[in-house]
């Protein structure tokens, strides 16, 4: 949230830049890896993998969900325009290529624009799924079994 707050501060929060999208999985990444690295250090430096995968999911979810609020917050408060800055941007795109007629290009606007809600679940969807796959790679990095005696 901290790096979509610097973004709108400095109006990149509708640029579609793929280095945010870079630094966007990058923080994720290494906040669940913290995460889990501080859970096996407070668990007396035991970790089992099936704790990773949770950890991982459980922090993606509280991040989805800040995140989903920051949008909100985003979009109806701080830029109520935002939806129709990103719509826009991502058909200059498609506009640019000659694949639609204006016709299309505006239906396209209008139908993106009036269906951004649904963004706010895959969002969820998407961070789960993400954080499982982290919370995997970390529970197998951090991985340490206690001992059977």
């Amino acid at each position: 949230m901290a790096f979509g707050v610097m973004l709108f501060i400095i109006d990149a929060h509708t640029n579609q830049d793929p280095i945010n999208t870079v630094i966007n999985i990058v923080l994720m990444v290494g906040i669940t890896f913290w995460g889990i690295h501080s859970f096996r250090k407070a668990n007396d430096g035991f970790l089992k993998l099936g704790e990773g995968v949770k950890l991982g999911a459980g922090i993606a979810l509280v991040a989805g969900i800040i995140g989903v609020i920051y949008l909100l917050l985003l979009s109806n408060v701080l830029d109520p325009d935002f939806a129709l800055k990103v719509t826009e941007a991502r058909l200059a795109e498609v506009e640019a290529t000659g694949q639609l007629t204006p016709e299309q290009l505006e239906q396209q606007k209008e139908m993106s624009v009036s269906f951004f809600w649904i963004g706010y679940p895959v969002i969820l969807i998407f961070n789960i799924i993400i954080g499982l796959i982290i919370g995997l790679i970390g529970g197998l990095i951090f991985k340490k079994a206690k001992p059977a005696y």
